[in-house]
């Protein structure tokens, strides 16, 4: 196969500085990019054979014919989640590699980090003391030990987050759509229905891929079943929530904390300085507003380990690739990428 080519999309200095770290064996000609990958940017990849993108990277079934007409070959996702393709429409014509696994802590991690700070209110306590307030009103929390925990979806990530939430002492109960019941008896928890897990949870933390089983999992129904004063937390995708029934569920003080690490919208924000600019995004600017609300932009990746994995990872993907190997990380339309028919004759397709 030809030399690999790549184009990447939606660079940052921190993706500048990782991938040229991993990229000293192979030695692979990378053309750095700060803008996304979008129907007007799609003409700058002629002459490259490789695409490399990220969350906010768009791929649609209308830009599929000039990626085809440009060279392209394969798309090198460096993330786990691939919602942002047109997958259907991708599928029998250009290969989709991805990191499924780079760094489950750096996530899991960032979820706890997440339910301590709303919790024990450590925003609002650093702002006040360098105010020279040292007063504790308002700064009430709750023990976690023997709390019911909710965790939705298991993979990776999720194990990670329950193996935490068990050193907390917590009750832990988890649904997946596959759950692992092996590993649920090995690490005392138990998977049940997400009613249930919406009634009995004090925290739900949210761990499962996007798609249409999960849009909007959390809505005003699903909502309305919960405790009072339930805290939820999200660095999966932001889909996964309903923006306005959050809204709705915190000004009833039926939510009692979130967390957000993703939004709904934020392929407009997240990542970018508006800093100096007013927000256009009324939902975003109202979720803001509430004292009981912390919002990350989507950095629970965002660790020296988990951007070196990405890096080796994706760079090993396209070595793969143009070597002719049977890809373990492709992305495959037709089987989910769960029983994919490369396993037994090298491609999908």
């Amino acid at each position: 196969m030809n030399t690999p080519k790549i184009f990447f999309f939606d660079s940052k200095p921190y993706d500048i500085e990782f991938f040229d770290r991993a990229n000293k064996k192979p030695g692979y000609n990378i053309k750095y990019y700060e803008g996304r990958l979008n129907s007007d940017s799609v003409k700058l990849v002629k002459g490259f054979n490789t695409i490399c993108i990220f969350v906010n990277d768009l791929v649609t079934k209308t830009m599929l014919k000039s990626l085809l007409e440009n060279g392209v070959k394969l798309i090198a996702l460096r993330s786990a989640g691939y919602n942002n393709i047109d997958l259907k429409a991708v599928y029998r014509n250009i290969h989709i590699v991805r990191v499924p696994a780079y760094s489950p802590h750096a996530v899991a991690e960032h979820a706890v980090a997440l339910m301590l700070t709303l919790n024990r209110k450590i925003h609002k306590a650093y702002y006040r003391t360098h105010e020279n307030n040292f007063t504790l009103n308002g700064l009430l929390g709750f023990d976690l030990y023997g709390k019911t925990a909710g965790v939705i979806g298991t993979g990776q990530i999720g194990k990670v987050v329950i193996d935490i939430l068990n050193g907390f002492k917590m009750k832990v109960l988890a649904h997946d759509a596959s759950p692992d019941n092996a590993y649920a008896k090995k690490n005392n928890f138990k998977y049940v229905s997400l009613k249930t897990l919406y009634r009995e949870s004090d925290v739900i933390t949210l761990h499962c891929p996007l798609n249409k089983s999960t849009y909007h999992l959390i809505n005003d129904d699903s909502i309305s079943m919960m405790k009072d004063g339930v805290m939820i937390i999200n660095t999966g995708r932001g889909g996964i929530i309903d923006s306005k029934a959050l809204i709705q569920g915190l000004k009833s003080n039926k939510i009692g904390y979130a967390g957000l690490d993703v939004y709904e919208e934020e392929s407009d924000y997240f990542f970018e300085d508006f800093s100096n600019v007013v927000l256009e995004d009324d939902v975003l600017a109202r979720l803001l507003t509430f004292n009981n609300v912390i919002i990350t932009s989507h950095q629970a990746f965002f660790t020296k380990e988990a951007l070196s994995k990405i890096a080796e990872t994706t760079l090993s993907n396209i070595e793969d690739f143009f070597a002719g190997k049977i890809l373990q990380n492709e992305i495959c339309y037709k089987c989910g990428n769960k029983k994919c028919l490369r396993k037994l004759n090298g491609r999908c397709f």
